[in-house]
């Protein structure tokens, strides 16, 4: 990758940027000093990256937000609208080689959260987010590999789509080897194909593979993730990629069912991915990822891939406001085509929070109620574009054509009790008004990471808050003491993460992992650091676990949930002010079950659980 580069604002105005001034910058990355500009240019100088069996280069450009033209010694070899799509040019090098990179903002609606005041504008910055590369290649070489697995009658296929650039005129056969991945005894089925090509031209040979008695890839605690490389051969060039074989519909309730299994989801949000969050959800015992209305880096598939983590796959859209149904329909596409080669693709969401109904929030008496109810027969929404939108997502992927907040009939439910109404207690009421029985997309709480003042926050260096409701804040907190911020968002964000659990909601997701900003919805902050939020989630996510419903003195039931893939039999232990007690648990795979009622003394102020199936005991601590 070119070491030195140097970027610059430019204006819209056509051909190759040349800007007055150039100044230092790293890439891949988003520079602090372009924060809300909506073009900027990209320049670097290379030397010729072949070794002394090349014949060729190739220009590898990822993440490029939101669209780029791409100038090679000075020809335009490129351009790209969409942040997700991978930019790949052959090219003959020179002794000495100039690429200016142009990027901008977007100019639709498919900007996704990047393009709203939820993530800061330093994070937004139009670039190159993601990654670049330059090498060296023989004539000809193998540029890209595209996997598609299909699961069949006699076992599963790979339709193997092998992209091929030749300098020269072409007429050769390509091998194609498939084996498990990290097999590397093994020899593998090996499969050939006939490739020709025109002197300059960009070939694609199709192949399909079958596989027999395939080895499956399942979700973090359903099985294990296995999957398959295939290896493509032309003469001395190669290129392996990696799939794995997994089919995944939805359900009628909402959920999700991979491989002829419903999988119990228990889900993060993800406001602006970074690898290192694939262990961070496996740390709060995530089994999804939703990418919150942004696209994923290729790293993070490759990472949700390993770890069972399914992924969520929002389109860039939301907000309020029209958008254009074709585009949509076309972004949809092509967002699939690139990502369908991950087993880990579960789920397309269409447009997220297409209204404002709680820019303000409500409180939780009887009047509250009543404006609730106006609110939400106010809110003014018109499913039909979300749902042609949907109708162009390819198969084999759930599709949810609207994540928004009561009111909106939506496919996931956006609710946020404990913040933008009421409290916990008022989840129930409003999930059976306006039957929001199905999957929740979204739920949780803001709060202060260590060491941030909001009251610094209009400073000049002060906080960035995007992606944070301080008005909200302030009112169900009453604190700016981080303490104080932490330990309310902990109590609700696993309140409510119970009670739909117990309930039986097949889709959980908690919004978010981690802060956008200095300040916000994540159980971790910006930097990675745990909040408290994250033991309580964690808690409240363990794939088997007993919850106390509505913990208080007197008669309280115990419910027991089992999102293992087998039915399981224990004994659950509670201890409360000197006094215990045990009950029996039996609870079928992927159910919810009341296992007995405990009377909790009015004495006590905690309440403590042990759920003990086999060798394995988890704990959950109740302070009342």
């Amino acid at each position: 990758m070119p070491s030195k580069w140097s970027g610059a604002a430019v204006d819209p105005g056509g051909g190759k940027p040349t800007p007055g001034e150039w100044q230092s910058v790293e890439v891949p990355g988003r520079p602090a000093a372009f924060a809300g500009e909506d073009r900027v240019a990209y320049r670097t100088v290379f030397d010729d990256p072949r070794d002394p069996d090349d014949d060729l280069g190739l220009l590898e450009l990822r993440g490029c937000y939101a669209g780029a033209e791409v100038w090679l010694n000075d020809e335009l070899v490129a351009e790209s609208d969409a942040v997700f799509e991978p930019l790949k040019v052959p090219f003959e090098p020179e002794a000495e080689n100039e690429l200016v990179v142009e990027c901008r903002a977007p100019e639709d609606r498919f900007g996704g959260i990047h393009d709203t005041d939820r993530v800061p504008d330093e994070r937004s910055v139009p670039g190159i987010w993601w990654g670049v590369d330059v090498t060296g290649q023989p004539d000809p070489f193998v540029v890209d590999v595209d996997l598609r697995p299909r699961a069949t009658e006699e076992g599963a296929t790979i339709d193997a789509a092998v992209e091929v650039y030749a300098g020269e005129s072409l007429d050769d056969r390509l091998t194609l080897t498939t084996k498990p991945a990290g097999d590397r005894r093994g020899r593998g089925m090996m499969d050939r194909a006939s490739v020709s090509a025109a002197a300059g031209e960009r070939a694609v040979v199709e192949k399909s593979i079958d596989v027999r008695d395939p080895s499956l890839w399942w979700p973090r605690g359903m099985g294990r993730q296995h999957r398959y490389e295939v290896r493509a051969k032309l003469d001395e060039a190669a290129r392996t990629s990696a799939t794995g074989i997994a089919t995944v519909e939805g359900t009628d309730e909402g959920g999700l069912r991979v491989n002829g299994e419903d999988v119990p989801v228990r889900g993060v949000a993800l406001t602006d991915a970074a690898v290192a969050d694939a262990e961070r959800a496996v740390e709060v015992n995530a089994n999804l990822v939703r990418a919150h209305a942004h696209a994923l880096p290729e790293a993070m598939y490759d990472a949700c891939d390993e770890a069972g983590l399914l992924v969520w796959q929002d389109l860039p859209l939301t907000g309020p406001g029209v958008f254009d149904i074709a585009r949509g329909e076309e972004v949809a596409e092509r967002l699939v085509d690139t990502y369908a080669h991950h087993p880990s693709l579960a789920a397309v969401g269409v447009h997220d929070e297409p209204t404002d109904t709680f820019a303000e929030r409500v409180g939780s008496g009887l009047v509250d109620r009543l404006r609730f109810r106006y609110r939400v027969w106010r809110s003014d929404y018109d499913r039909g574009a979300a749902e042609e939108v949907a109708e162009a997502v390819p198969d084999g992927v759930a599709v949810y054509p609207v994540v928004g907040e009561p009111g909106t009939d939506p496919d996931a439910a956006a609710l946020y009790p404990g913040w933008d109404y009421g409290g916990v207690d008022d989840l129930d009421w409003v999930r059976d008004r306006y039957d929001l029985d199905g999957a929740v997309g979204e739920f949780g709480a803001g709060s202060l990471p260590e060491g941030v003042d909001p009251a610094g926050a209009d400073d000049d260096g002060g906080p960035d808050l995007a992606g944070f409701d301080r008005s909200k804040h302030d009112a169900v907190v009453g604190s700016d003491d981080p303490e104080a911020s932490q330990a309310y968002q902990a109590e609700l964000v696993r309140g409510v993460a119970e009670r739909l659990r117990t309930d039986g909601a097949p889709v959980v997701v908690a919004n978010a992992l981690r802060d956008a900003g200095d300040a916000g919805m994540g159980v971790y902050a910006r930097d990675g650091t745990p909040k408290e939020a994250v033991d309580s989630l964690a808690a409240a996510f363990e794939p088997v676990q007993a919850f106390l419903v509505g913990a208080s003195a007197g008669e309280c039931d115990v419910v027991v949930a089992n999102d293992a893939p087998e039915a399981i039999s224990g004994t659950v232990r509670w201890e409360a002010s000197g006094e215990s007690g045990e009950v029996e648990a039996t609870v079928d795979a992927g159910a919810r079950s009341v296992v007995g009622t405990i009377d909790v003394p009015s004495a006590a102020s905690s309440v403590d659980l042990a759920l003990r199936v086999g060798d394995a005991s988890v704990e959950n601590v109740y302070r009342l």
